[in-house]
Formats: C-alpha cells, sequence, structure tokens
C-alpha cells in the first residue's frame, strides 16, 4: 500500500547514543546472564546456543543461525530483542526484495516538494534477517555494507545506523532450490554461525506445556537492558585481558586451517580476530576478566567453520570446514591456563594490548 504525504517520515534517522564508559566487570557479567535467564524463559532447553548467540551480540557482530525451520530462530531473535531493550524489525529475504526494501529510499512529499528519505528495516537495532540465502546478490551486498560499515549509502547520500546495532540471520540448510548461497565475503562478516538442533523429549514437552498454561501463542521475555547497558557491557568487554600464550594459541588455530590438506582456502585473519573477540565476550558472561584456552576452543567451530572452503573434490568423502577444525583442534598445542600477570611480574609484563595491567600479588 502505498504511503500518503501525511504518512511520510520527515527526518533522517537520529545517530547513535554517545558512548558510554565500561562496567564493572561483576556488573557485565550479571546483566550478562540475566539478559540470557529472561531468553531462555522463551527458547527452551537452548543454553549453550543461545549463550553462543550473545557472545556474537557483546562482542559487537552478527550471528548466522543455519538450522532447519520450527526451531525458535525467529523466537530467539525476538527475545534477545526484547530482553537487551533495542528496536526490532525482521525482513523477509525473498528473491523480489530490492535493496531499497532494505535500505530505505528517497520518496517525493507533495506537501514540501522535495525528497524526504524514508528510512527501511536496517534502521533498527536488532534486524533479523529471515531466509537471507533467497535473495539475490545485489539486496545481500546492500546488507552487507550494513553489517561491517554501520552505514547505508542511498541515492549517493551516506546515513549512519544506529548503535547498538546487530543482525541476526536464519538459513535454511537443505532447502536449495531458489535460493542463492550466500558468498564467502559475506559468510566471513559474521563473527559466529551456529544451529540449535532438535530438542530432546523432555525439552520439546517443555516447550508444548508452556504453550498450554499460557494459553496464547504469544511470549514476551522481560527487559533487562537498554542500549546504553548494551553499550556499557560490551565496553567492558573490550577490557579483558589476552595472555600472549592465549593469543598465539588462536593464531596457530586459524594458521593451520590455511595449511590443512582438505582446506581449498582457510580462515583469514579476520578469523582470528573473530575468535579472540568473542572468546573475550564468553569470558566475561563466564565471569572472568582474563581468557583462557578453553574459551577459544569453545568458539572455534561456530567462529571458523563457515570460513574455511574444503577441495571441491572431497565431497564424496563428506569433507567439511568442521572436519578441519576438529582436526587442528586436536593437532594445536593447548597453552597452559593461568591468570594475567601469573607468568611474569617483570616491568612491561603486561601486553600492550591487554586492556588492562596484570594483576599484583
Amino acid at each position: 500500500m502505498t504511503a500518503t504525504p501525511h504518512e511520510m517520515p520527515a527526518p533522517d534517522p537520529e545517530p547513535a547514543p554517545a558512548p558510554v564508559g565500561p562496567m564493572a566487570p561483576a556488573e557485565a557479567t550479571a546483566a550478562a546472564n540475566a539478559v540470557l535467564d529472561a531468553v531462555e524463559t522463551a527458547v527452551v532447553g537452548k543454553r549453550e546456543a543461545l549463550e553462543l548467540v550473545l557472545t556474537g551480540i557483546l562482542a559487537g557482530g552478527h550471528v548466522l543461525l543455519e538450522d532447519l525451520p520450527g526451531l525458535g530462530k525467529t523466537l530467539a531473535a525476538r527475545s534477545f530483542a526484547q530482553a537487551l531493550g533495542l528496536p526490532f524489525t525482521r525482513a523477509q529475504f525473498t528473491p523480489d526484495l530490492l535493496p531499497a526494501d532494505l535500505t530505505g529510499a528517497e520518496v517525493f512529499d507533495q506537501r514540501t516538494g522535495e525528497f524526504v528519505f524514508r528510512p527501511g528495516p536496517v534502521f533498527t537495532g536488532l534486524l533479523l534477517a529471515d531466509e537471507i540465502n533467497r535473495t539475490p546478490p545485489k539486496t545481500q551486498s546492500a546488507l552487507l555494507e550494513a553489517m561491517q560499515e554501520r552505514q547505508v549509502s542511498v541515492e549517493g547520500t551516506t546515513r549512519p545506523l544506529p548503535r547498538p546495532f546487530h543482525v541476526l540471520a536464519t538459513a535454511n540448510p537443505i532447502e536449495h532450490e531458489g535460493t542463492y548461497p550466500l558468498p564467502e565475503a559475506q559468510l566471513d562478516r559474521f563473527l559466529l554461525r551456529l544451529s540449535f538442533g532438535y530438542p530432546d523429549p523432555a525439552q520439546e514437552w517443555d516447550v508444548v506445556s508452556r504453550r498450554l498454561d499460557r494459553r496464547r501463542e504469544e511470549q514476551t521475555v522481560p527487559q533487562v537492558l537498554d542500549a546504553a547497558g548494551l553499550l556499557g557491557v560490551q565496553a567492558a568487554v573490550e577490557e579483558v585481558h589476552v595472555e600472549d600464550a592465549v593469543g598465539h594459541y588462536a593464531v596457530e588455530i586459524v594458521g593451520a586451517t590455511r595449511t590443512h590438506q582438505n582446506a581449498l582456502v582457510g580462515a583469514s585473519p579476520r578469523g582470528t580476530l573473530a575468535l579472540i573477540t568473542c572468546a573475550r565476550a564468553l569470558a566475561v558472561l563466564r565471569g572472568r576478566t582474563y581468557v583462557v584456552p578453553e574459551d577459544v576452543k569453545a568458539l572455534a567451530h561456530p567462529a571458523l567453520d563457515h570460513r574455511v572452503t574444503v577441495k571441491p573434490e572431497l565431497w564424496l568423502q563428506n569433507a567439511s570446514g568442521a572436519g578441519v577444525v576438529d582436526a587442528v583442534l586436536a593437532q594445536v598445542p593447548v597453552p597452559a591456563a593461568q591468570e594475567p600477570g601469573a607468568a611474569a611480574q617483570e616491568p612491561g609484563a603486561a601486553s600492550p594490548h591487554s586492556g588492562q595491567e596484570p594483576a599484583r600479588s
């Protein structure tokens, strides 16, 4: 339906909220786990997967949920938006979706005789890009700019997106008719790729019994944070310490994906950055101010599987990026976990990029 002139939004979207300082570590951990608890009241029995989704958000990035229909992907996205206090929009990606349908367009205002910008669904806090692989590459590229640059370009004008801005995209891994596979460049923009999987019988009955008790289809979760609060937790993530040994461990894992015999293309340095950044966010969720090797190992598959391309001639052997990452994790030696500053107390022992001083005894 065509909007009348009186329905046209006149002003351009407002820019980001002012930068906020980091939350205290304990406060950030409590807030992040409260968000998880709230979302888990709607999405049953998927705490580990929800923790990974929140890890990607706290790390400041975007998450791709590649799973079968009906497993709670849309519900999870809406629930995270409610718990985080973010504006939420859902864009259904279809073959006829145009870039302007996503980013917005200049529309003629008959009252003033001028063109005004009408924002698209991408101007939000959390965007659910539903079935992202069903839209053509031209529209995918419009989303790519929004994801990477936090801005859109329409009619020669670049407009910044609100902050925070995150994309939770879904894709169906079994339907290929009428789909456009995501290019490697766009897959690489997702910090994490993961799936929820089927619930076990007890979890599935829990879903049914909650629906019966609710007596309605809709469900909501309580708001825990707002946009400024989320930015505060994200700032706390930037304060998490990474020992050199742990950082080198992540670098060696990613480097080994490039030399594995089954890999055509290994993970790029962006994969290393994703691994370390998400490990810092996971450390906050788990109540630490430093990263341990277990954080890196826990995130290796969601952060790297989609960044590894296997040789096409190995398709009969069911070779996959996950298989390459499995082999690499078994091959690369794991450094000993230690609190920051435990290895050395000499002046200058702290990493200049750690974000905090080593702990003192």
